[in-house]
């Protein structure tokens, strides 16, 4: 860990190219750049690892102050003990084999883990927990299908690849932490079809909307956190995609000691 300068965050990178049929391989490969520069913009060292970390030995990870796990394609099935339904897309498994042994290492190092969209279910997962592999409509839209229309054309920060949507906060979370801790909900940008089912062994169930979708979880032992929406998203209002990245910054820098 660093003592002073710029936390040092690890991020695993994308591993499936942009060029290909789906276009939401392209836009998680664009929103792990948003990401990465997020953390720069607020003052952290983003080091991008392309290799698995073995168990027991941290290596790379053990020079590092944090770990930011990203969105992506969808976790294997199989490694929650279910057989793959028809709805899933760009499954990796060498995505999964990096992104859990990151996952683990940061855990095992005691160090801020954060997980966000993707990285969100895969916690959820490493945990023990479960996910819907493909979610039903509700009252809450989760997603814009490409061709429908945007459910909330009116709102300033619409934008048609967003649904946008409330989340309730518990207060004194670690999570609630990272949007200044005052705020019972906030309004996120959302865009994912898969869902938290079972919560892993020993989370806490720490946002949710109105629907009773799942949409953070955090370790009560240790600064392990994850939330189900892109505080990334760039037609969010500059200072408020700024806040939570500022915020778990600041987290591994009083980690690191820095």
């Amino acid at each position: 860990m660093q003592a002073h300068g710029s936390p040092r965050i690890g991020v695993p990178v994308r591993l499936s190219s942009s060029e290909g049929a789906d276009p939401r391989v392209g836009k998680a490969n664009h929103l792990f750049e948003l990401i990465v520069e997020l953390l720069r913009q607020a003052g952290a060292e983003p080091v991008l690892l392309d290799s698995l970390v073995e168990p027991g030995n941290g290596g790379a990870v053990r020079e590092l102050d944090g770990v930011l796990l990203p969105g992506g394609g969808d976790l294997d099935p199989g490694l929650y003990g279910e057989e793959p339904g028809p709805e899933l897309y760009d499954v990796n498994p060498a995505q999964d084999e990096l992104d859990m042994s990151v996952a683990k290492a940061g855990i095992a190092a005691g160090i801020p883990v954060l997980g966000i969209c993707r990285g969100h279910q895969l916690l959820n997962v490493l945990y023990g927990g479960t996910l819907i592999q493909d979610m039903h409509p509700s009252p809450v839209v989760h997603r814009v299908v490409a061709g429908e229309p945007a459910p909330d054309p009116e709102h300033e920060w619409a934008e048609h690849s967003w649904a946008w949507h409330d989340v309730g906060l518990t207060a004194g979370s670690r999570l609630a932490a990272l949007y200044g801790g005052s705020a019972p909900s906030v309004r996120i940008a959302s865009g994912h079809h898969q869902a938290v089912a079972r919560v892993g062994n020993g989370l806490l169930v720490t946002a949710v909307a109105d629907d009773g979708t799942i949409e953070g979880l955090e370790d009560p032992a240790r600064w392990v956190v994850s939330m189900q929406w892109h505080p990334e998203a760039a037609s969010l209002p500059e200072e408020q995609r700024l806040a939570p990245f500022r915020a778990f910054v600041e987290v591994c820098r009083e980690a690191g000691g820095g």
